[in-house]
C-alpha cells in the first residue's frame, strides 16, 4: 500500500502527513437523504467501514461476531468534521492511520476525501475515533496484546506508545 495521501486542492483545515490505509467505497443512492447528498451520519459509517478493514488487515484478526465470551473491539470516541458534500455517483476514500496506542485504546485518524473516478478528488471529512479492546465474558477493557501493538507499529513504520 502506498504510503501518500489522496491529491486534493490545499486546504488548511485538512490533516497533514501520509496515510498508511486505504478504502474506496462507491456511494450508493440509499446513503442520500432528501437533500440529495450523503447523510451526515453515513459518513460515520464509511469511517466504521474503514477501520474494521485496517484492524483486520492490518492485526490478521477478524471482527468477533457476537459477544459471547469473545474479545473484541469497542467504538468509544468518534468526532468528524465536515468540510463538504458528497453524491450519489461518487466515490468516497477513507485514508486511515494510527496515530496512539493506550493501554486498552487506541486512536485512528481518517482523512475522507470523494470525487468521481475522472476528476480531481476533494477533501469531505476529517474524523478521529478511539476504539477499545473489549472482553463481554469479563464486562471490561483489557490490555492490547503484544502482537497486535508490534503489527500496528510494523505497518504505520513509528512507535505508538
Amino acid at each position: 500500500m502506498s504510503r501518500s495521501r489522496i491529491a486534493t486542492p490545499d486546504d488548511p483545515r485538512d490533516l497533514p502527513g501520509e496515510f498508511t490505509h486505504r478504502v474506496e467505497l462507491e456511494v450508493r443512492f440509499a446513503d442520500t437523504d432528501a437533500m440529495g447528498h450523503v447523510n451526515n451520519a453515513v459518513y460515520l459509517t464509511y469511517c466504521e467501514m474503514a477501520r474494521i478493514r485496517y484492524w483486520t488487515d492490518v492485526t490478521g484478526e477478524p471482527i468477533a461476531p457476537g459477544h459471547e465470551g469473545a474479545e473484541s473491539l469497542i467504538l468509544a470516541e468518534a468526532r468528524i468534521t465536515y468540510r463538504a458534500p458528497v453524491f450519489h455517483g461518487e466515490h468516497v476514500t477513507v485514508e486511515t492511520r494510527a496515530v496512539r496506542l493506550g493501554t486498552t485504546s487506541f486512536t485512528l485518524e481518517h482523512r475522507l476525501t470523494a470525487g468521481v473516478p475522472s476528476e480531481p478528488r476533494r477533501l469531505v471529512a476529517v474524523s478521529e475515533s478511539v476504539l477499545v479492546r473489549y472482553d463481554y465474558k469479563a464486562s471490561a477493557p483489557v490490555a492490547l496484546a503484544d502482537d497486535f501493538v508490534r503489527a500496528i507499529e510494523r505497518f504505520e513504520e513509528r512507535t505508538l506508545r
